[in-house]
Order: C-alpha cells, then structure tokens, then sequence
C-alpha cells in the first residue's frame, strides 16, 4: 500500500542514530522533505541515497557536531537549517551517548562529556527549536529521552539524570505550548537493540528495535500525550520501580 504524501519538512538532529535512520524512513514513504544532520558527511550522504529510494521529496544534510556547537551559534545555525530545508514542521532530536556510568562517577571529564552530550547541548537544540515552533504556530518536536529518566538507579544514573531533565524540560515547553500551539514531545524507550547497545546482553521482552520505537516516535509527532513510552508496557513497569519503597529498592541491581 502506497503512502499518502505528507510532503512534511522535517529537520532530524543526530540523524544518523539507529531510531533516527529507522524514523527517517517512515518519513521518507510518505513523501516528506527530509534535513538530516550529524557529524559524518558519508554517512549521511549514504543515508539520503537511500532515503530518497523508499520515496522521500528531498533528502538535504548538513554537517554539524551538535554537541560541541557553541551556545552563541546555536541559534543562527538553527535557522541555517530551517532555511536550507525550505521551512518546518517537525523536528526530532535523537542524539546522545549512553557513557560509562563506572567511569562518570571516578572522573569529572568523563562525566562532563555525558552530560554535556546528553543534556547541556540538546537543551539549546530544543529551546532554539521551541521558540521558532512558537513564533511559526504550528509543528512538532520530538524528543528521544529514556526510561532511565524516571528513577535514579546505580547501573546509569549519569546516563537517567540527563534523560531525566531533558524530560522536564520537555514537559515545561509542552505547557508553554498550552493545547493550541505545536505539539512537544519526550519518547521514553526501554533497551533498544542498536550499536549504542552493543555490549550489552540483549533479548528477551524488555528489548525493542529500532524499527519498532520508530513507530512510536512517528505517531507521537502526530497525535497522543507530552510523555510516550516506548513500548506503552514501559509506563507500568516504571511507575513500579518508581513507587518501589526505598528499603526495597536498594536491594536491588536494577
């Protein structure tokens, strides 16, 4: 069954992330004009060549290491991206770097680098895309958090308290928003099977894909709540680890 064309504009920040890469190709069978940035130039050139085959309009990218972009440039290279796309209807941000939790608790630059990957630079991304969303009245923006957010746990709390506060800030511009303007969006993912997870033991039915989440995280930029788990079982169980007495918890390896 082919597509409806949605010709949407849509600006993808960490684009060469493996739910990016798998969301940008639901956008592409739909006809959309797609702006891919990342930092590798050959990956994302073989990643539009591929994208305009599954029926996207237009494929363009720009080179951008989003995470060391300077905070006095954020904006005009924002508005660089928005033109060179020709206009926008949504964007999703989808970079980060899971980190050595070991490491980020021994040495103050290790941690730094996470947080400042994960969080730091990916909030100027976000407000710099809020207040154009804002001021234009219309569209969408994305945001891949994790449910690690949701509860500090001693194997990734470096890693959870980026995602966690990168989903308060999302919640806060959503309420900015108010129910009339764009929408704002936080997508909580369990385990994905992705290289990011590469040296993890995977299977079983707490692992997703990358494909599946994609799905999620294409219909949430349309439709649903501020919040969205990835898969929807993922707001049960961490509402219990969530409300898991602490005497309990602690004696546990989560």
């Amino acid at each position: 069954m082919t597509a409806t064309p949605s010709n949407k504009r849509v600006i993808i920040l960490g684009a060469a992330s493996a739910v990016a890469e798998a969301t940008a190709r639901l956008y592409a069978a739909e006809g959309a004009v797609l702006l891919l940035v990342g930092r590798r130039a050959d990956r994302l050139e073989a990643m539009a060549s591929d994208l305009k085959l599954r029926g996207a309009s237009r494929i363009e990218i720009a080179v951008c290491d989003l995470a060391a972009c300077p905070a006095t440039e954020v904006s005009a290279q924002f508005s660089s991206f928005v033109t060179q796309l020709g206009g926008l209807d949504h964007v999703l941000i989808a970079y980060g770097v899971l980190g050595d939790q070991r490491a980020a608790e021994q040495n103050a630059k290790t941690a730094e680098d996470v947080i400042q990957t994960n969080f730091t630079s990916t909030a100027l991304w976000i407000l710099e895309a809020a207040n154009r969303l804002e001021q234009q009245g219309y569209g969408a923006l994305i945001v891949l958090g994790s449910v690690a957010g949701d509860r500090g746990r001693r194997s990734n709390y470096v890693y959870g308290a980026t995602k966690a506060a990168l989903a308060t800030l999302v919640q806060g511009i959503a309420h900015r928003f108010g129910p009339h303007g764009p929408r704002a969006v936080i997508v909580k993912p369990g385990p994905i099977d992705t290289p990011m997870t590469a040296g993890m033991t995977k299977g079983g039915p707490m692992w997703a894909t990358a494909d599946a989440v994609a799905k999620i995280v294409r219909r949430s930029a349309d439709q649903g709540g501020v919040v969205v788990y990835a898969p929807a079982r993922w707001r049960l169980i961490m509402l219990i680890i969530r409300t898991l007495p602490g005497a309990v918890f602690n004696r546990t390896k989560l």
